[in-house]
């Protein structure tokens, strides 16, 4: 009950008491013991300690393998557990092994639309979503949805869960309108079927802020976040796991408003408490490292950026190898610091890298691919190199034009990058009219006065400005002065 409801602390203590006088009452293998050492391991896992839940999980397996056989379906639950706590601790190609094993197990003992198989399937997809395997994520989640709403009900809590799960791949393939609707159906139902406090439901509208502030509804997003904060303080405790998730994500809501000290403030906070909770190598706070390191970035402090960045891929690359998606992500984020110091060799070296890594891993066009592509196009510009980085921007704004849509936040920011490519190279005719449709789109669906809208704008005065019109580019610059001081002083 207590882990249900958040509450792991007392959960554990609890666990604890009745794990050690079963242990004493009925022995060490006894069916009621392994069933309360699972249980234990599985709080541990959602505390973050997730050696000590591997620990528990290994042994009660063990047991399990040797008093009920190999395909017993409790074999198979805990089996499915350690696969949950290998998916935390990003050892993917572990969890993906084990879900497979209890997956065939699962159709051959139980059949396909059993919801136990279909939990696994849906917790298979999910490491596929870890891999980057997102149109194998899509298809999987879509035949689980389908078949839980048939079994259990659009409302079930297993159909929830798969719902939000479809919703995150659709968010990491960039279809954020596809996202949100799904995001909002799942808040909806949680909020009357579990009460708006609850953590099911704080994770659904943590889920739904995170798509708003993709699409670049950051006051939204912010208001829903400093919500979700509010309740977990007040339920879960301020250094309960969700709570310091909570904490992360406004700021990186406040990062992407441009309000850094509120940002490094909030992060510096969960740093330390991820490092005392759980551990300096453990993956959460190498992770809270990485978005701390992203605010110095934008706050230039690059030197600082870069000493924590390059501990964070050293740690990555220690304790998941050098070809995982983390690892391969926090050395773009190093190639990107390499950038911004004017390391332009050093940046382009680590950039081809991710570009080859992610080509073979993911194909050419998934979106970290093209991503990864975009950021070697930047260097390239920085380096001189027009022609190459405009052979890259182009490739990067068909693919997204395709796999986003023309209005899609990505898209347009590729339209952006490749304007400025052409108003370098003196094509000034071309790069206006990039420029003004980027704006137009910007101003539609982002507002006048957002960060990314006021960016365009100075990059249309300065096409402006090089193509003589003098007073045009003084308007819209004093436009965006006068935009920029109204936001400071309401921030």
């Amino acid at each position: 009950m207590f882990s249900n409801q958040g509450r792991l602390n007392e959960a554990e203590k609890l666990e604890v008491q009745v794990l050690e006088a079963q242990k004493t009452k009925l022995g060490v293998d006894h069916p009621g013991t392994l069933v309360s050492m699972g249980n234990l391991a599985s709080t541990y896992r959602n505390q973050g300690r997730l050696d000590e839940a591997e620990k528990l999980e290994v042994q009660v397996l063990e047991a399990w393998k040797t008093k009920l056989g190999v395909d017993h379906p409790d074999t198979l639950t805990t089996m499915a557990n350690l696969a949950s706590t290998f998916w935390k601790q990003g050892r993917l190609d572990e969890a993906e092994k084990l879900e497979v094993q209890v997956l065939e197990a699962q159709k051959t003992k139980l059949g396909v639309d059993h919801p136990d198989t279909l939990t696994t399937m849906g917790n298979r997809a999910s490491t596929f979503l870890n891999q980057g395997r997102l149109d194998e994520a899509e298809k999987l989640l879509v035949q689980v949805l389908e078949a839980q709403k048939i079994k259990l009900g659009a409302d079930h809590p297993g159909t929830l869960t798969s719902m939000a799960n479809l919703a995150s791949t659709y968010w990491n393939q960039g279809r954020l309108d596809e996202a949100e609707k799904l995001e909002v159906q799942v808040l909806e139902v949680s909020k009357i079927k579990l009460g708006a406090d609850h953590p099911n439901t704080l994770t659904s509208m943590a889920n739904l802020a995170s798509t708003y502030r993709n699409q670049g509804r950051l006051d939204e997003a912010e208001k829903l976040q400093v919500q979700v904060l509010e309740v977990s303080k007040i339920k879960l405790g301020a250094d309960h796991p969700n709570t310091l998730t909570s904490m992360a994500n406004l700021a990186s809501t406040y990062r992407n408003q441009g309000r850094l000290d509120e940002a490094e403030k909030l992060l510096v906070q969960v740093l330390e408490a991820r490092k005392i909770k759980l551990g300096v190598d453990h993956p959460d706070t190498i992770t809270s490292m990485g978005n701390l390191a992203s605010t110095f970035w934008k706050q230039g402090r690059l030197d600082e950026a870069e000493k924590l960045l390059v501990q964070v891929l050293e740690a990555r690359k220690i304790k998941l190898g050098v070809d995982h998606p983390d690892t391969i992500t926090s050395m773009g984020n190093l190639a990107s610091t390499f950038r911004k110091q004017g390391r332009l060799d050093e940046a382009e070296k680590l950039e081809v890298q991710v570009l080859e890594a992610r080509k073979i891993k993911l194909g050419v066009d998934h979106p970290d691919t093209i991503t990864s592509m975009g950021n070697l196009a930047s260097t390239f510009w920085k380096q001189g190199r027009l022609d190459e980085a405009e052979k890259l921007q182009v490739q990067v704004l068909e693919a997204r034009k395709i796999k986003l849509g023309v209005d899609h936040p990505d898209t347009i920011t590729s339209m952006g990058n490749l304007a400025s490519t052409f108003r370098k190279q003196g094509r000034l005719d071309e790069a206006e009219k990039l420029e003004v449709q980027v704006l137009e789109a910007q101003k539609t669906k982002l507002g006048v006065d957002h960060p990314d809208t006021l960016v365009s704008m100075a990059n249309l005065a300065s096409t402006y400005r090089n193509q003589g019109r003098w007073d045009e580019a003084e308007k819209v610059e004093v436009q965006v002065v006068e935009a920029r001081k109204t936001k400071f002083r309401v921030n």
